[in-house]
């Protein structure tokens, strides 16, 4: 029920509590960053738009049954399409500063993605089998007071009709009357101002879930790290994108800014999940499968750099510990520590401060992480399956697999840590190093609680 606002510059973060206690679905900022509107799932679900300065709700509408899985501002910032859920079928246009529906369409397939012309006169919504132009200027012309049925033509798909479609971005500048589409199965697509499909290629991928664009650029998401980047006008492959760290890092070890560029054989990349292009800036936002989020400077697609990046845990956070204070010297971890437990199976260690002891370098991946501790050295449960290839998925829930640390607990002098997972082992791990020094497989069933003695009693 929170939209998290990040400046990465300044590494803090804001938020908007929805208090509707209602899931967020999917949000958008408006074009001059003044707004987002939100879609939200539950009964009788509101399109929301909430001002960014003051964090307070402007506008509510309801007009959806289940949930709304995309919604956008137009550029001219006058309308707002929200689009439901499968089962909802409802696609509705609104003037939302007069909080009315000016037109509405049903659809009965699973749609993942829309995108905006850059002049606002028409629409692109993408989906199961389904690519769609819905035109503006047609519908809302008419000076009715009752909501008009919004006009739509499909996309002349012709031999690619059968695949399922999970991002689409209309061209900006010189590309302004083309539509590019990316598919699951791995094809970038180009569909001409008549929506026919121009060109088409391969992206030699095992699936691909998201692209967004730039006036020359196209940015496509792909499975294992990758983001290949082609030119707009004549779809030539130009680069990857450097992949992110790969999945069971040392975090600790990322001391280098090398570290980060290198490669790894056999080693496993996290899915890119979701792309944004900040013109501006001419950053690159990705979010990644195991909810870890790069932010890179692409001003010069051959010298990329990182602005910001976070490795976040990507299931249930179960547990939190605070690090204990010590005069002395024996403390393992730097002043203001803690520790968080999770069912991805890594316990990880953070601290906020920014100063931190002497052999506790800064790493490449993280200004807050200082190390994660992979238990059993498993990496499966890192990447969160619950939204793949389905993205938004109606039940939203993630598949509750008995893994990962359910509690743990630090010793009083601050040299173990002593943790107990879903499965009922129980571990001590020495602080220094982060050796697992015992396992005992305890309990039949998940540990709920552990307690360490104190020494003085």
């Amino acid at each position: 029920c929170v939209v998290v606002i990040l400046n990465p510059k300044e590494n803090k973060q804001q938020h908007i509590f929805n208090t509707a206690r209602k899931s967020l679905s999917a949000l958008a900022f408006s074009p001059d960053g003044k707004y987002i509107v939100t879609g939200e799932n539950g009964h009788r679900p509101a399109v929301r738009i909430w001002d960014v300065e003051e964090k307070s709700q402007v506008a509510e509408m309801l007009g959806h049954k289940y949930g709304v899985a995309c919604v956008a501002f137009s550029p001219s910032m006058k309308h707002i399409v929200s689009m439901g859920y499968q089962h909802d079928m409802v696609l509705n246009v609104w003037d939302w500063k007069k909080d009315i529906v000016v037109a509405s369409n049903k659809v009965s397939c699973r749609v993942i993605a829309l995108s905006f012309s850059e002049d606002s006169s028409y629409f692109v919504t993408v989906g199961n089998r389904h690519v769609r132009f819905w035109f503006l200027e047609v519908s809302t012309e008419a000076k009715v007071t009752s909501t008009v049925p919004l006009v739509g033509r499909s996309g002349i798909l012709g031999e690619l009709h059968n695949n399922v479609f999970c991002g689409v971005a209309c061209g900006r500048g010189q590309m302004t009357g083309s539509t590019f589409c990316v598919s699951y199965s791995g094809l970038l697509c180009q569909f001409n101002e008549k929506r026919v499909l121009e060109k088409w290629i391969n992206l030699k991928v095992s699936l691909s879930s998201c692209l967004c664009v730039s006036q020359e650029l196209i940015y496509c998401g792909c499975t294992d790290g990758i983001v290949r980047i082609f030119q707009a006008h004549s779809l030539q492959y130009l680069a990857n994108l450097p992949k992110p760290h790969y999945l069971g890092v040392d975090v600790a070890q990322g001391l280098e800014p090398s570290f980060l560029f290198s490669r790894k054989a056999e080693a496993i990349y996290p899915d890119t999940v979701a792309l944004i292009f900040d013109p501006i800036h001419q950053w690159l936002s990705c979010v990644y499968k195991d909810h870890s989020i790069y932010i890179w400077d692409v001003k010069d697609i051959n010298k990329v750099g990182k602005v910001w990046s976070e490795l976040f845990h990507s299931s249930y956070v179960w547990n939190v510990e605070v690090y204990p204070e010590f005069e002395d010297q024996r403390a393992c971890l730097p002043s203001g520590s803690f520790l968080t437990c999770s069912s991805d199976n890594t316990i990880r260690f953070w601290n906020m401060d920014g100063s931190p002891d002497s052999h506790w370098q800064k790493n490449i991946f993280s200004n807050t992480l200082l190390k994660v501790v992979y238990v059993e050295n498993d990496i499966q449960h890192l990447q969160n399956m619950s939204h793949f290839p389905d993205r938004g998925s109606e039940n939203g829930m993630p598949v509750d697999m008995k893994a990962g640390v359910r509690v743990m607990q630090v010793s009083p002098d601050g040299q173990h840590l002593a943790s107990g997972d879903r499965s009922g082992n129980l571990r001590i791990h020495e602080l220094h190093f982060m050796d697992e020094l015992v396992k005992v497989e305890a309990h039949d069933a998940e540990v709920l609680c552990l307690e360490y003695s104190k020494p003085e009693t």
